[in-house]
């Protein structure tokens, strides 16, 4: 484990899928079919519980690369904001998919530390890495993990 600073903020666009876990990976599917691949862009899976602690809403992102994306496909939009995050990077997650979920139970461990209103995020790094993430609360954003 340890701390990651995104520098700047994110503007993604997003597509909410339909359950949790089972949805995601037709989320992301549509998503790659609406969203053309670019190398300069990233792609994310974006979860929080909402409406209850056994609700959680997961959302597949992508980055925009300018400020009409979202609209010029249809799709709705949020920003990943910047600051320190409390961070796992898995190396060939496809050889263990179960490795992103173990990620973010060890991230969670720590309630009081991390942002309130923050998200789980999945910041996926090429074809086969993933830095799993969660925003640490402003007093403890300079906290050494």
């Amino acid at each position: 484990m340890e701390n990651y600073n995104l520098d700047h903020d994110i503007p993604v666009m997003y597509v909410t899928a339909s359950s949790f876990p089972e949805g995601i990976c037709e989320a992301h599917d549509q998503l790659h079919s609406r969203v053309p691949f670019s190398g300069e862009r990233h792609f994310f899976g974006i979860s929080r519980p909402e409406g209850g602690l056994h609700n959680i809403v997961y959302k597949a992102a992508a980055e925009q690369l300018n400020e009409n994306e979202a609209g010029k496909y249809d799709l709705e939009s949020q920003v990943i904001p910047k600051g320190m995050y409390r961070s796992i990077y898995i190396s060939d997650y496809a050889k263990d998919p179960q490795q992103i979920g173990q990620a973010f139970e060890q991230l969670l461990d720590n309630l009081s530390i991390l942002d309130p209103n923050g998200y789980c995020i999945e910041m996926y790094i090429g074809k086969d890495d993933v830095r799993c993430m969660i925003r640490l609360n402003a007093k403890n954003g300079e906290l050494k993990m």
